[in-house]
């Protein structure tokens, strides 16, 4: 079963808009002015998105100047990766496993 922080982080991931936004920052870290550029989203929409992010714990900032800098935090993500390993090999565990009805 999910613990509730990994149901926030698939919660926050379920959005396309967010699922895109990490995909970008997975290879870098970008202000919002680059996420807009790269999305096509209103600045206050990518605000609102990267704070769900931030909350659930996928994203971190990083001051730079005047702007703000979002990177991934790779130990969310390494987390997510190693529960849904875990739920595969118990798929593959189970086989054919039934539960007989009463």
């Amino acid at each position: 079963m999910l613990t509730s922080v990994d149901a926030e982080v698939v919660r926050a991931l379920a959005d396309p808009l967010r699922l895109r936004i990490v995909t970008l920052l997975a290879r870098e870290a970008l202000c919002t002015t680059h996420l807009v550029a790269e999305t096509g989203a209103r600045q206050t929409n990518l605000s609102n998105h990267l704070r769900v992010l931030r909350e659930a714990g996928l994203v971190e900032t990083e001051p730079c100047g005047r702007f703000t800098y979002y990177k991934v935090r790779p130990e969310a993500l390494e987390a997510l990766a190693s529960f849904f390993g875990g739920l595969a090999q118990s798929v593959h565990n189970a086989g054919n496993a039934r539960r007989p009805c009463p």
